[in-house]
């Protein structure tokens, strides 16, 4: 068997920063496509370890053991651990090791930074966003991996089946190619609303169930009405951004975005056929417009907006609020909460995301954290095996299964309906709660490094969701997904310049949103805002937008 090695990113220095993402590790140029094709020609000595014939229901079986280097993020919830079954049974079963470089996630995005910018990066970098890998585009440190996915069968096989190429095309810069291989999903994912405690609202005889937001409204004003010392609404997860979560979750029902979501604050107008600035519309008006109601009417806690996390739970625990924004992991830990300090009762749960004046509309996105890979993979004599192992391991639905449940007859049993049932002495986010030892801790499975989306496929995401979460994702997904946004692709240029505009705009629109919500400013001077706005290059900013739009547009078709 062959050794793991495992090496922790030390002495990186500011040196090394001050290289930045100018330095330019081995396999970039600059011709057009680049030059780089997936033919037999361009891939001779790249193909050791490498299977012959690949394709989709295949396993992925090295034809020789191989060794990857990939940089791992190391989770303070579940320390690497170099005997799990995961590395165990891939290198058994598969005959892959990693050499893993280590990063602690509180320094992840730096070191990776620092890594790639020195061009000492591994072959393989996972948990990057979309968006994250475009700093790192110009030097030629990250590979175009849209020149090779025709390497890989059960990438290419989910992105036409789930018809996810409008949403690759996002990820495409200049040059028409993108640079990360993105986790996929069948479906979009959401987590996010309000959260509620049932048992007051039915005491207020408030609506449980509201289908809008209106209707939310009234159920906040029956629960104020029957404890009027109370506010209905006390919210968290301002830090950095006021009501980050609850924004985001909003926004599209009200045909904007904003909150964690606001990101650039650039919308697409599918009516216009143009992008515009999310931040100066009638429609994020009308979103901050309602929470100032709820704010005016003392339904939402003002502090909502500034609070720290723990004291918005502290309310929700002792009964001076009644709801706060949640998912599905922090609706199981307040209501362990609730129920060790003895609240009797206490009933707290998920309510579906209500409608608004934009329609039943959803914005999940469906891909998620995914993998660049340097660009000297290109160069190793193990890059299609590579490509193959990542094929299979990360868009493959055995590989999906074995990402997430582990082994079947040891960490997890399936039923010949497809059910699986995890090990009776292994528990996972509820299952067989008390049980000794946990699947990611224990056994490296379901570990965001190896696993990018939940399993993907909608099988897999469901499939450690108790008959409660489950009913919360039907219906969810009988809402209407908001369209998908074209490409814009700034050259490195206008990067540098729209990064500029970006962060101030953002900034400014930030602090009035608060300011909106809480009255101190009154929304009288909406007109005047947009007007500061447009003195702030909102105009310039745009315009680099829709020229990078219109660009990419005559370029590719």
């Amino acid at each position: 068997m062959t050794t793991r090695r495992t090496r922790l990113i030390t002495g990186l220095t500011v040196g090394v920063l001050a290289l930045g993402l100018g330095a330019c590790s081995s396999g970039g140029d600059d011709e057009g496509d680049g030059g780089t094709t997936a033919d037999s020609t361009a891939l001779d000595g790249k193909r050791v370890g490498a299977m012959e014939d690949f394709g989709v229901g295949d396993t992925f079986v090295a034809t020789e053991p191989i060794e990857l280097s990939l940089m791992y993020r190391d989770h303070p919830n579940y320390p690497i651990k170099e005997d799990w079954l995961f590395f165990t049974a891939l290198e058994e079963k598969n005959k892959v090791s990693f050499e893993t470089i280590l990063a602690p996630l509180s320094d992840w995005e730096q070191r990776r930074s620092l890594l790639i910018g020195a061009g000492d990066a591994p072959s393989i970098i996972p948990v990057t966003y979309p968006g994250q890998e475009a700093p790192f585009v110009a030097s030629g440190a990250i590979l175009p991996v849209s020149d090779y996915v025709d390497l890989m069968p059960h990438f290419q096989a989910k992105v036409e089946e789930w018809e996810l190429e409008p949403y690759l095309d996002q990820l495409r810069q200049e040059d028409g190619k993108y640079y990360l291989l993105p986790g996929l999903l069948e479906a979009p994912r959401p987590d996010y609303t309000i959260g509620i405690r049932t048992d007051v609202f039915e005491a207020a005889g408030a609506e449980t169930e509201p289908e809008t937001w209106e209707d939310l409204a009234e159920s906040f004003a029956d629960v104020k009405a029957a404890n009027p010392s109370q506010y209905p609404f006390s919210d968290r997860w301002s830090n950095p951004t006021s009501l980050g979560a609850l924004l985001n979750v909003a926004a599209p029902s009200f045909g904007t975005i904003g909150g964690w979501g606001y990101s650039s604050g650039v919308q697409w107008d599918p009516d216009a056929e143009e992008f515009v600035y999310a931040g100066a519309t009638d429609e994020y008006r009308d979103m901050v417009e309602y929470f100032h109601g709820l704010v005016e009417d003392g339904l939402m806690d003002p502090e909502s907006l500034t609070q720290e996390d723990a004291a918005a739970e502290q309310k929700l625990i002792s009964g001076q609020s009644s709801a706060i924004s949640t998912n599905r992991q922090e609706m199981l830990r307040h209501r362990k909460t609730l129920e060790e300090q003895g609240v009797t009762g206490a009933r707290f749960e998920k309510i579906r995301v209500p409608s608004g004046p934009a329609g039943d509309l959803t914005a999940g996105t469906r891909l998620e954290s995914g993998i660049m890979l340097s660009s000297s993979v290109a160069e190793e004599e193990t890059f299609v095996a590579t490509l193959q192992l990542i094929d299979w391991l990360y868009y493959s639905d055995e590989g999906l299964e074995f990402a997430k449940w582990g082994v079947e007859g040891e960490t997890f049993e399936k039923a010949d309906d497809g059910t699986r049932t995890l090990a009776s002495d292994i528990t996972y986010l509820g299952l067989n709660p008390g049980a000794p030892k946990q699947l990611n801790v224990d056994y490296g499975f379901n570990n965001g490094v190896f696993l990018l989306a939940q399993g993907s496929t909608t099988d897999l995401v469901y499939s450690m969701l108790d008959e409660e979460e489950l009913a919360w994702q039907e219906e969810m997904a009988t809402k209407e997904p908001v369209a998908v946004a074209p490409p814009y692709p700034l050259d490195e240029i206008e990067r540098e310049q729209v990064s500029l505009y970006q962060t101030a705009l953002t900034d400014f629109v930030e602090a009035n949103t608060l300011q909106f919500i809480l009255g101190d400013r009154p929304l009288s001077e909406w007109d005047a805002y947009v007007t500061e706005l447009e003195g702030m290059n909102l105009t310039p900013f745009m315009d680099a937008v829709n020229g990078a739009h219109q660009r990419y547009a005559e370029a590719n078709g």
